[in-house]
């Protein structure tokens, strides 16, 4: 049994170049990739979480909490874009194990990805659902509480019972987005964009209202981030240096998205061109965006006041913004929200669509619509999924497990880049990460050590998750395997793609 056998990468490099009618349809330009990783970066992270981790974690020092994850995600997001643009295929961090690590640590990594983009779309349609009743409520339309709030939450670690029904909200907005992404990704790409256009204008107006405010009112803005770094309250995690790590942790969830991007390598025209632009460009422009904000919402209201499902609703109401600025960020706000839930609702079919090709998971997982050339089965299956976590589950539970499933994905990716380079050296790279091994190094430190100071349970959920994943892999995954298939059937050779009749090969 060897678990760790690996994808060749010439292999990888001639599937991504494939064009035929069970192949994804490439349509995507630079700018789409652009727009799609800001599509999915800026949401739930900067409108949600950060006023929670600000209030719960870090005080105004979240902005440095947004730094030390942009580093890391500067570190990650130079590897994935070597990965990426040498090896366009759809399966992102999975395949790029799959060709350096070998099968078992890409199955893992697979099954990470899962957790990460399948509780992200929920995590964020949590949010949107709060958006969206805070702004039919200006309105006088007040929904009712059983019917927009999931009937779990989380209290001291454990899950207790809210009375309420399901966050309908949350439900509805996955269930149109992914209807949307059967249709095509074109269409998509195009809804994304005018969200992405909206969200950045109205982010660069609140941020241009808060220099404004705080230039004009200095002490209230000394007051809010006096102190900048809370004293620690004496627990691990709130507030101090510890807090700021665990913001870091916390808020990393709003720098997913990046790594969304390498999902869609091949869907896009020119990936080796493209794809390091789409992932780098995308991550710069966000993070000046992130840690300016930050420091505009600490200074318009005190931190504590920020523990809210709508944290930047609530900064400018404290600094007495016009009326017509609120309902335009309570937009922008759903429009980005909405861009998040499409990107990641198109991240994790392509994953289980990487999977199912490898015969890791079921046949019927890499199939693709004749007309539309979407995997139209694994769209509809993970929106029903996604349905039911973002109905019953709270925002704090969700986040904290995509944020510790990506970081391990991260650290992957980084190891990977050192493996790749020392052991094939002189394949082929459009785009090299500079000053290997120490970028790579870095980048799975910085990770790591933001996991370190992650909740104890979420620990505990991450484990529980890749056990029930090693038992589906050496249930199914390891006896459908093509690369275990090819072993077995020496005579094949390199070429291990098996006839329809094969157990694992596609239809």
């Amino acid at each position: 049994m060897n678990l760790l056998r690996k994808k060749p990468v010439k292999l990888l490099q001639e599937e991504s170049r494939a064009e035929h009618e069970h192949s994804l349809s490439k349509a995507l330009s630079g700018a789409n990739l652009i727009n799609l990783g800001i599509g999915a970066i800026i949401g739930a992270g900067i409108f949600v979480l950060t006023g929670q981790a600000a209030a719960q974690y870090a005080g105004p020092g979240i902005a440095l909490s947004f730094v030390v994850s942009g580093i890391g995600c500067l570190f990650a997001g130079l590897c994935y874009a070597e990965f990426a643009a040498m090896i366009p295929v759809a399966g992102s961090a999975y395949t790029y194990s799959y060709a350096t690590l070998g099968e078992f640590f890409a199955w893992i990594i697979g099954w990470d990805l899962i957790l990460e983009y399948l509780f992200t779309a929920p995590t964020v349609a949590v949010g949107w659902s709060g958006h969206f009743v805070a702004f039919v409520k200006e309105f006088g339309i007040e929904l009712p509480r059983s019917l927009t709030t999931a009937p779990f939450d989380v209290v001291n670690g454990h899950l207790v019972a809210t009375g309420a029904l399901v966050n309908l909200p949350a439900v509805l907005i996955l269930l149109f987005a992914s209807a949307l992404l059967v249709i095509g990704i074109k269409e998509s790409a195009r809804f994304n964009n005018l969200m992405v256009y909206t969200k950045i204008s109205v982010l660069v107006a609140v941020i241009a209202f808060g220099i404004w405010y705080l230039l004009k009112n200095p002490a209230v803005a000394l007051k809010n981030w006096t102190p900048f770094i809370p004293e620690n309250t004496g627990t691990e995690g709130q507030f101090g240096w510890s807090g700021i790590l665990r913001g870091a942790g916390v808020i990393f969830f709003a720098y997913i998205g990046f790594d969304a991007v390498s999902t869609s390598a091949q869907e896009a025209k020119n990936p080796q061109r493209d794809m390091p632009r789409g992932i780098l460009g995308s991550l710069a422009i966000c993070s000046v965006i992130f840690i300016t904000l930050s420091l505009v919402l600490t200074g318009m209201a005190h931190y504590t006041t920020l523990n809210n499902p709508a944290p930047v609703v609530n900064a400018l109401l404290a600094a007495g913004a016009p009326a017509i600025l609120r309902y335009v960020v309570e937009i922008a706000a759903l429009a980005g929200l909405s861009s998040v839930i499409l990107v990641m609702l198109m991240g994790q079919p392509r994953i289980f669509f990487s999977m199912a090709h490898d015969g890791l998971l079921p046949a019927a997982f890499a199939k693709v619509h004749r007309r539309f050339r979407t995997p139209h089965i694994t769209t509809i299956f993970t929106g029903i999924l996604a349905a039911a976590i973002g109905g019953v589950l709270p925002l704090s539970l969700l986040g904290e497990l995509v944020s510790i499933g990506t970081l391990f994905a991260f650290v992957v990716v980084c190891v990977s880049i050192i493996v790749l380079r020392k052991t094939q050296p002189d394949t082929p790279r459009p785009f090299r990460t500079p000053w290997v091994p120490v970028i790579p190094a870095l980048g799975a430190l910085l990770c790591l050590m933001q996991m370190r100071f992650l909740p104890p349970e979420t620990w505990v959920r991450l484990v529980i998750w890749f056990a029930v994943g090693i038992v589906i892999y050496f249930s199914y995954g390891i006896r459908h395997s093509k690369l275990n298939h090819r072993r077995r059937h020496p005579e094949k050779g390199e070429d291990y793609r098996l006839a329809p009749d094969t157990p694992g090969a596609q239809d």
